[in-house]
């Protein structure tokens, strides 16, 4: 209906109402008839929506929008010589719809850069990783110099994983690596898990148990060190090479994770990688070959020989610390202090006992350990008796710890924990109290370890990566609580 209609129609239902409201009209049933009929046939009116307020065109408006596909048959346009949307009745509103083209989502780690050969990738992470090994600090994580900013890291990264990204098992699709690793530990990781195996070496140490290690197809080899050519002895690997180790020590490539999270930077890089070619082919953990360790005893293994009365003593007078020369009644060794505080946090987490409580004198034992089947904890009633096995430091740099075989036990139950491997120590690094005390362990290890998928695989996937943090949250609130008891101090300890 048009609005001239509408306007004829409006005056003649006021003029009614006028009319039966005034006193002329005679009162009977015939005029309340008419009366009634009139009202009921503007209700009608006003029902078909011929007469519609400008409220009502308004929520109108607003359902077409929300119904695109319920439009009325009045609302549509003319097909004449008129425009398409245009009409004589300006109340009546037109919605014009549109399918936006939306762009496909892209979801990141999806999305990989097209594969290139894969033995150019390998001898470029074999080149960073020996260039690498030159420019690490002592601890193996950070470098001497000055580091390279976020921007040449990234592109670094970004070129680095447009070659292998496809094939790695070290799985990183963002533009850069957590920043708890150096660009050194992800070209050890990319190393040990993807390069491909040129020979095996059976290695055989005084006093240790046969190695089995292994070298890179291609890579390039270094020159012998200048104390190796006067010592008369060459290095059994002079190229990056990795070490294998049983399935299950698989618990070391979780405690290399947790020592660059915590930002102790002491252990050696480690991967699960399987190898078909050794025995059963089950997945093993690999750890990064460093010939530059100094192991001068045999029966424990370590560069210093100490038994747990002279590690006591040289606790008491915080050994170099703040740049003080120990005095030689102290029997101080040339290792830092804070090396230990390091250490005996790390142990505990992981309940590594086999370096500072070798016969397992500070916690009940099971009958598969090995204290327990040598008859070792028979000797904890003496102290003087018990040494400390793996200590560790390199050739060119006496002041530092690295940690070797860190096997941690998780099925160790909170009862059961050795905290015989705190004792002595009253201060503890900062960095790493603070990571367990903000809540984000949890999430860095799990971003942590996604990156080794065949680790993450061999535990059970997510499931069974949870179960382990449980685990070591728990002891690190026991830990915590352990030192707020005692008000032992929390010192930075990045010297």
């Amino acid at each position: 209906m048009t609005c001239r209609r509408a306007g004829k129609l409006r005056f003649c239902l006021l003029a009614l109402c006028a009319w039966l409201a005034s006193g002329r009209r005679p009162r009977s049933k015939r005029n309340l008839l008419i009366v009634t009929g009139a009202l009921l046939y503007a209700c009608f009116v006003v029902l078909q929506g011929d007469v519609l307020p400008r409220e009502r065109l308004d929520r109108a408006a607003g359902e077409r929008h929300s119904q695109p596909g319920r439009l009325p048959a009045s609302t549509l346009p003319t097909r004449g010589r008129e425009p398409y949307n245009f009409t004589s009745n300006p109340k009546v509103v037109y919605i014009t719809l549109r399918s936006k083209r939306r762009k496909p989502v892209k979801i990141r780690g999806t999305v990989r850069p097209k594969t290139r050969k894969k033995h150019s990738a390998v001898q470029e992470n074999a080149a960073a990783l020996m260039v690498s090994r030159d420019s690490l600090a002592p601890s193996g994580g950070k470098p001497r110099g000055n580091p390279s900013s976020p921007s040449r890291g990234a592109a670094a990264e970004r070129a680095r994983s447009s070659g292998d990204a496809a094939s790695s098992n070290i799985r990183i699709y963002s533009d850069s690596a957590p920043f708890w690793f150096s660009q050194g530990d992800i070209a050890a990781m990319r190393f040990l898990a993807d390069s491909s195996i040129g020979r095996l070496q059976r290695l055989v140490l005084p006093g240790r148990r046969p190695l089995l290690l292994f070298q890179g197809a291609g890579n390039q080899q270094r020159p012998p060190k200048a104390n190796e050519v006067k010592a008369g002895r060459t290095s059994s690997c002079r190229a990056p090479c990795g070490l294998l180790k049983t399935p299950g020590d698989t618990s070391e490539v979780f405690a290399f994770h947790l020592d660059r999270i915590l930002g102790l930077n002491r252990s050696l890089p480690a991967v699960v990688r399987r190898i078909q070619s050794v025995q059963d082919g089950l997945p093993r953990p690999v750890i990064l070959w460093d010939d530059s360790l100094s192991i001068t005893s045999n029966d424990t293994q370590s560069t210093v020989k100490l038994n747990w009365t002279s590690y006591q003593q040289s606790l008491k007078w915080k050994c170099w610390v703040h740049g003080k020369v120990p005095k030689p009644d102290w029997n101080c060794t040339d290792i830092h202090h804070y090396e230990w505080c390091k250490l005996a946090l790390f142990d505990f987490l992981l309940q590594v006992y086999n370096r500072l409580d070798r016969n397992c004198c500070g916690f009940r034992p099971r009958k598969e350990d090995t204290c327990a089947r040598n008859g070792w904890k028979m000797n904890c009633d003496n102290q003087d008796n018990i040494s400390l096995v793996h200590i560790i430091y390199r050739e060119d740099d006496h002041r530092h710890l690295v940690f070797i075989d860190n096997k941690g036990y998780f099925d160790r139950n909170e009862d059961n924990l050795n905290f015989k491997v705190l004792e002595g120590i009253t201060e503890f690094p900062e960095s790493a109290v603070s990571v367990l005390k903000n809540g984000h362990l949890r999430e860095r290890l799990l971003q942590s370890l996604f990156l080794d998928k065949l680790y993450w695989e061999s535990q059970g996937g997510r499931r069974g990566i949870e179960k382990l943090i449980d685990v070591i949250e728990k002891r690190a609130m026991i830990f915590l609580t352990y030192i707020n008891a005692h008000g032992y101090k929390v010192l930075p300890m990045n010297e």
